[in-house]
């Protein structure tokens, strides 16, 4: 089947009292129109028609991942003078699917049963039945055919008892779309040209007409205001939680779980409340993510331990490895097998051997720590000279004592010690105990310091 897609986001959204463009604010963290043109890219679209108009600037640099073309609508004057702004990039005899973009939860196979429909019409629509459908265009049908589409400011009393319901998404040949645009007229309490009234017009013209429904409602709301955006996330978030949860995860509270992006996950995972999960995240069996840790573009190993208040960036945590609580792993970091990071340890593209263990209250930076290293606590890699950053390396079974600062470049031997409380600036060698610190002196008689008058 041969379509195009026509987006129509040229609405500013004032209800979002936000000077970004209301198609930009994110669902899931990204831009809401951005999961509109991802379920269109994957129909395999031959083109994808993006109708703009406030924010261009902003939009083009949000969305500059993707291959459209860029549909500038000056003036909002309507739905259909939308759509004639894509004209020029529609074909005669395709078809062309339009749909909207402040709606970012409509599923691919929504969309895929709805090509399947107008192989059998010549105008498919999707529609749905609301409970409460005020403010929303009416449905009418004869019989099973539909006949038109009623905006609710248009409807009479009778109308407005209907609750079946246009969503604004359809689809259509372009030739006829092309003929029905130019017959719109704005005599109505708008003052627009409504795409809606094609559907009277191809019924005029003894046009087949067929509807397709989504699986749920959720799907095809939009969005006008912040309230509605933050509804739709927390949707969003619980199919994704389901999602997860039937394929072996545990979530202790799906209500308060947030994927922002792609997870794969292996079995027996254990997630614990108020997780975030950000770019794209491997989760090994057998893991524990504790409560309120964030993970972005990271891979965590089978039987791994990640404890509360946790952060794991751009960094790569072997299997059997324990991290906090309190602890930050920052780009570059990487944990070998069953190494261990504890509370207010942070890590910067820096190697932790298989079985070290850096425990408590540690900065490694640019630091390649081999195996079963054990780093005392208040542990620092000085790795910043204020213009170069600068290597510390440290030898298989080496021991830092507490409180060492460690002025790179330096290498500490294998198995070498570091007495507690040293500043190292010269390499040590295997086996050697190196104690760097100033002699102690205890002062008798010394008078503490008095606080001075105001």
């Amino acid at each position: 089947m041969t379509f195009s897609v026509v987006i129509l986001a040229a609405g500013k959204g004032t209800r979002m009292k936000s000077t970004l463009p209301k198609v930009l604010h994110p669902i899931a963290g990204k831009p809401m129109v951005q999961h509109i043109i991802s379920a269109a890219q994957s129909l395999g679209a031959d083109n994808i028609n993006l109708v703009y108009g406030h924010g261009a600037d902003q939009l083009q640099a949000a969305l500059s991942q993707n291959t459209l073309n860029w549909c500038l609508q000056a003036e909002q004057l309507g739905t259909g003078h939308a759509v004639q702004q894509a004209l020029p990039f529609l074909s005669d005899g395709e078809d062309v699917l339009i749909l909207v973009g402040d709606a970012p939860l409509i599923k691919a196979s929504t969309l895929r049963a709805l090509l399947e429909v107008k192989q059998h019409a010549d105008l498919a629509l999707l529609t749905v039945h609301l409970d409460d459908p005020s403010g929303m265009g009416r449905i009418i049908r004869h019989g099973e055919q539909v006949t038109a589409i009623v905006e609710h400011k248009d409807a009479n009393p009778e109308q407005l008892k209907i609750r079946e319901i246009n969503t604004g998404i359809m689809i259509m040949g372009v030739t006829d779309l092309k003929r029905w645009l130019a017959k719109l007229k704005n005599n109505n309490s708008q003052g627009e040209f409504y795409l809606t009234d094609v559907i009277a017009m191809a019924a005029e013209e003894g046009k087949i007409i067929k509807a397709a429904h989504p699986g749920s409602a959720i799907e095809v709301e939009g969005v006008n205001n912040r309230v509605q955006l933050a509804r739709l996330e927390r949707a969003f978030q619980l199919e994704q939680a389901t999602e997860l949860m039937n394929k072996g995860v545990s979530l202790l509270d799906p209500q308060r779980f947030d994927l922002r992006g792609d997870l794969v996950v292996g079995q027996d995972i254990v997630i614990d409340v108020n997780v975030v999960i950000e770019g794209t995240v491997s989760i090994g069996s057998n893991v524990k993510i504790g409560p309120n840790c964030l993970l972005i573009d990271c891979e965590i190993a089978d039987n791994a331990n990640i404890e509360a208040n946790s952060i794991v960036e751009q960094a790569k945590v072997a299997s059997g490895c324990t991290v906090g609580p309190f602890a930050r792993l920052r780009p570059g970091a990487v944990l070998e097998k069953n190494a261990k990071v504890g509370n207010f340890v942070e890590l910067k593209n820096t190697i932790l051997g298989e079985g070290a263990k850096a425990n408590h209250f540690t900065y490694l930076g640019d630091t390649t720590v081999g195996s079963k290293v054990n780093i005392g606590a208040g542990t620092i890699t000085c790795n910043y000279d204020g213009v170069n950053k600068s290597k510390t390396i440290i030898g298989s079974g080496a021991f830092i004592g507490s409180n060492s600062s460690l002025v790179a470049p330096v290498i500490i031997g294998k198995n070498a010690t570091v007495g507690a409380g040293s500043t190292i600036t010269k390499d040590v060698q295997d086996e050697e105990l190196a104690i760097a610190r100033g002699k102690q002196r205890n002062i008798a008689g010394w008078q503490r310091p008095t606080k001075r008058p105001t």
